[in-house]
């Protein structure tokens, strides 16, 4: 069934905006592709090592608070990121405005995590005071997930609570975390979309950008994600619109309470799991895709399910049809439709399966031949690759939970 469909009409990333006494404010504006991380590393001896080993895995941001929390860590923090080209955003709790770092590298500052809807006029007169102060850059506040109780979020659903922190707090980047189960007895994958919808649907409307927090570490409930299932999340982000995704969590927090596994990215004795490796790879994809990705505003989002025919629920996109081959599994795909500024359509299918590759037949609706595909490992614009020419049509091999992005002519 199709999800959402919505044209970025009227509104735009703004540059200016204004503060609650009519003044109007340069706003902030995301230069890069934010791919980032919550629980920052110590800010000790090892800080150097430990943010060329971020820098080392593709990262482009560090979110602050953890590791560099006072005053003196959060400037080092700042000149590591200087040093090795990333962002932050920086914690700022207990600041005033006008004392809060500034320099290219602080983004922004961090504000709240989870805040409920009672929280949202004091931190409207926050996000105002920090604008005035330190114009340009970012008043950092992220959501509770969908499965959050409706006492918890204050508001009767999801969709009403973000809509309302979009139009009370009136803040440059939309973020949310959701942490999706993956288990026989319990696919949490649905719920991650619907979520993911609701961020997308409020973005658009506002003109702003949206990140979101996904799980790669064993927690509470939660089994430890494969390769597959960290690369589902990030690219049915992706399908939606992200444009920024931060992993949960870089250094594993203390033991005890919902963390007594441990196996985040890097483990309290600096030691790297798997998971180091798996970031390092899929963030080398997206920093090539980034630049694309920033260029590109959703314009419908749709599930191909196994019950779906694909043609109709594809009706009216750039993709006529996904066709399987005879023995393949029934179609299980994510599909992201967008504008891109310079006219041209762009695609990113999704595999929807985390456990198995996908080989579909996709029927784009122009001739093969002016499809062009984003490489993923150089960035470039190369064209599209039929994965088994000797089939007929134009087949396109995904990895379990990967997507592959697409460029098409304008619609004439």
């Amino acid at each position: 069934m199709r999800i959402i469909a919505m044209t970025l009409c009227a509104t735009c990333l703004a540059t200016t905006g204004w503060t609650a006494d009519g003044n109007t404010v340069k706003r902030f504006q995301q230069d890069r592709f934010a791919i980032g991380f919550w629980v920052d590393p110590p800010m000790d001896d090892k800080a150097d090592a430990r943010y060329k080993e971020i820098a080392d895995a593709h990262f482009t941001m560090v979110i602050g608070g953890f590791g560099a929390s006072t005053p003196e860590t959060v400037a080092r923090q700042l000149a590591l990121c200087e040093k090795y080209g990333l962002r932050a955003i920086v914690h700022s709790r207990g600041t005033a405005p006008e004392d809060l770092p500034e320099g290219e590298a602080c983004w922004g500052y961090s504000l709240k995590d989870e805040p409920n809807t009672g929280d949202f006029p004091g931190l409207r007169k926050q996000v105002d005071a920090v604008r005035d102060a330190r114009p340009g850059k970012l008043a950092y506040i992220n959501l509770f997930p969908g499965y959050a109780s409706p006492r918890g979020l204050g508001a009767k659903s999801y969709a009403e609570y973000v809509s309302r922190f979009v139009d009370e707090v009136n803040v440059d980047v939309l973020s949310m975390d959701h942490y999706p189960r993956f288990m026989p007895d319990g696919d949490g994958r649905d719920g991650y979309c619907r979520d993911l919808a609701v961020m997308r649907e409020n973005a658009l409307r506002a003109g702003i950008p949206f990140w979101n927090f996904f799980n790669v570490m064993p927690y509470g409930p939660h089994t430890d994600p494969t390769e597959g299932q960290i690369r589902w999340q990030v690219y049915s982000s992706l399908a939606y619109g992200a444009q920024g995704v931060l992993y949960f969590c870089y250094y594993t927090p203390g033991p005890g309470g919902e963390f007594p596994k441990g196996g985040a990215i890097i483990e309290r004795n600096d030691r790297r799991t798997r998971h180091y490796y798996q970031a390092r790879r899929l963030n080398e994809q997206l920093v090539n895709l980034g630049p694309t990705l920033m260029k590109l505003t959703s314009t419908g989002v749709y599930r191909v399910g196994p019950d779906m025919v694909a043609a109709k629920v594809l009706k009216g996109t750039p993709i006529r049809d996904i066709v399987r081959a005879r023995h393949d599994p029934p179609n299980d795909y994510l599909v992201g439709v967008f504008q891109h500024e310079d006219g041209r359509r762009a695609v990113l299918l999704n595999n929807y399966r985390y456990a198995i590759s996908a080989w579909p037949t996709v029927v784009f609706d122009v001739p093969d031949d002016q499809v062009m595909e984003i490489d993923k490992w150089s960035g470039k614009e190369v064209p599209a690759i039929d994965d088994s020419p000797g089939m007929e049509g134009l087949q396109l091999s995904l990895e379990d939970g990967e997507g592959r992005l697409f460029l098409l002519p304008a619609k004439k």
